[in-house]
């Protein structure tokens, strides 16, 4: 209004304080993140094969995760069946966190502890690949899918923290990421299946006939 002083907006932090407040997050994540290259290259590279086998043979990758691990299967699956960085044909991918009757009824009816375990009797095939994406590895519902899945012959992969929990024994490839923090796991396993989702992709498509993509994200 006419003749009032304007209200001051919050002012960001700076000096020491707030470098440190600010800096030192992004400075755990990035050693983390070096660990990880150190520590689990073998793992991260039989992931990336055994994604890029289950697709050039024909198979599809499905994803399951809880909280933030389903909003990253649901991110994954869309790198795959839309585009991560070139224009290509679409691969099949499905995040088994997103269909909410399916959900929502199973959960009622046969409790949650099987609403991923059903999906993958439903949709799952001897030759497709599960990624189950878990902060503790002890989520009765993906103990159960990976279970299901082994039974099917559709094989497992455990993007992982915390020591890995249950899971860790369960699936044909553990990627264990080395942290007690959920958020910093979850930071580190998204970028995760960004390199593999890439990998395929580079894989399965001459580079040089690919255009780059631009999209809006």
């Amino acid at each position: 209004m006419t003749g009032d002083t304007p209200r001051a907006g919050p002012t960001a932090p700076h000096g020491t304080a707030g470098r440190t407040r600010f800096g030192d997050p992004l400075r755990a994540l990035a050693v983390l993140a070096i660990d990880v290259a150190d520590g689990l290259a073998v793992e991260i590279a039989a992931y990336a094969d055994a994604a890029l086998q289950t697709l050039k043979c024909g198979g599809k990758v499905l994803f399951c995760g809880n909280g933030g691990s389903a909003a990253d299967a649901q991110h994954l699956a869309a790198e795959y069946v839309v585009r991560m960085s070139t224009e290509r044909r679409p691969l099949p991918a499905v995040a088994l966190t997103t269909d909410t009757s399916v959900l929502t009824a199973c959960a009622n009816d046969l409790g949650y502890d099987e609403v991923f375990a059903r999906q993958v009797e439903a949709l799952g095939s001897r030759g497709d690949m599960l990624v189950l994406h878990s902060t503790s590895g002890n989520s009765p519902n993906l103990v159960r899918a990976s279970r299901k899945a082994a039974a099917m012959g559709v094989r497992t992969v455990g993007v992982l923290a915390r020591g890995g929990g249950a899971l860790r024994r369960l699936v044909d490839i553990a990627l264990v990421v080395p942290t007690e923090s959920v958020s910093r796991a979850q930071e580190i396993q998204l970028a995760i299946g960004h390199i593999v989702c890439r990998h395929v992709e580079e894989s399965l498509f001459d580079e040089s006939a690919l255009t780059p993509a631009g999209g809006a994200e």
